[in-house]
């Protein structure tokens, strides 16, 4: 069960980039990395599936009402990220988003939250509607329920 605690000693992801960025975003309390040319980015942290490990991972958001909203996207490649598998099995994440740290709970958007929120999603951050055009599967859609 991931939280808030484990951004910290989370295992980085495997791509470099994303790994280096996260580091970034952690070090700086959340003020470096948050934004970038109007896209604005979180930590997510999630517990490994088969190793119970926590990982963590950077990923563009938005907002629909107070949940933050995710896309499960690796790109357009035909296999659900890493990360999406993990909040699959245990739903309990953690979050950083700018200098705020939460615990959340996931699930994926239902057909009719799906939608509006892909639309909202695409317009962020335009590359998903060509990921979507990549691949057969449907991409998730993921919403981040903050915990009291």
């Amino acid at each position: 069960m991931a939280t808030a605690d484990d951004l910290d000693r989370a295992t980085d992801s495997q791509w470099d980039w994303v790994a280096e960025q996260t580091r970034t975003y952690l070090d700086s309390g959340g003020t470096k990395g948050h934004e970038s040319n109007g896209v604005y980015t979180l930590i997510l942290a999630t517990t490994g599936r088969k190793t119970g490990t926590p990982r963590r991972t950077c990923l563009i958001y938005g907002t629909s009402g107070d949940d933050l909203v995710v896309v499960a996207s690796k790109a357009g490649e035909d296999e659900d990220p890493a990360w999406f598998k993990n909040l699959q099995a245990n739903p309990s994440v953690g979050v950083q988003v700018g200098t705020r740290r939460l615990t959340a709970r996931a699930r994926v958007a239902t057909p009719a939250e799906r939608g509006p929120l892909w639309t909202q999603m695409a317009e962020i951050f335009p590359l998903y509607d060509e990921y979507a055009e990549k691949t057969d599967r449907e991409i998730p859609i993921v919403l981040l329920t903050p915990q009291a």
